[in-house]
C-alpha cells in the first residue's frame, strides 16, 4: 500500500512526532488487511496515519520482529490517539495487551470489535470498566466516522 503523502507513515518509515497523528493498532498476522480500507475511509484526514502493517514481513526473521516490536512502542507514544480494530479472524493478542496498557491512560482511544470476534465481551467488559468514556462499535465504517468527528473539534 505505497501512499505516498506526509499524513501517512508506514512501519518501518520513522515518524518524527511532529503532527498529531492516529496510530491503527489490530491484527496483522492471519486477518484482512483492515488497514488499507480503514486509511481509505479517513480520507482526507488531519491526523498523520501511522501504519504498522509492513508491505513485507517475515514472522520468522528475529531481527525483523524486534525492529517491529520497538517501531509499535515508540509510535504509540508519538501517536496522538490510537485506534483499535479487532477482526474476526484472529485474537490479536499483541492488540489486547496494547489495548489493556493505553486504556489505563487518558490517551484518546477508539475501538471497534468485529461482531464475530471471539474475545468480543471481554474486550467491550474490561474496556468499559476502565474507559466508560469509550464508545465500542462494530464496523470499520462507524470507526472512521468517530475519527473523523473526533479530528473535526
Amino acid at each position: 500500500m505505497a501512499i505516498s503523502s506526509p499524513l501517512y507513515i508506514e512501519a518501518p518509515t520513522e515518524f518524527d512526532g511532529t503532527t498529531s497523528a492516529l496510530f491503527l493498532a489490530g491484527g496483522i498476522s492471519h486477518c484482512p488487511n483492515w488497514q488499507k480500507i480503514m486509511v481509505e475511509h479517513l480520507q482526507p484526514c488531519p491526523w498523520t496515519l501511522l501504519n504498522p502493517r509492513r508491505t513485507q514481513f517475515s514472522l520468522d526473521d528475529a531481527a525483523i520482529a524486534r525492529q517491529q516490536i520497538e517501531w509499535e512502542h515508540r509510535h504509540l507514544r508519538l501517536a496522538t490517539a490510537i485506534l483499535f480494530w479487532f477482526p474476526r479472524e484472529t485474537l490479536c493478542p499483541i492488540a489486547l495487551y496494547e489495548l489493556g496498557a493505553w486504556s489505563m491512560t487518558d490517551k484518546p482511544l477508539f475501538v471497534g470489535v468485529h461482531p464475530h470476534y471471539p474475545r468480543r465481551q471481554d474486550v467491550e467488559i474490561q474496556t468499559t470498566l476502565v474507559r466508560p468514556d469509550i464508545e465500542i462499535v462494530d464496523s470499520l465504517d462507524v470507526l472512521a466516522q468517530q475519527v473523523i468527528q473526533a479530528s473535526d473539534l
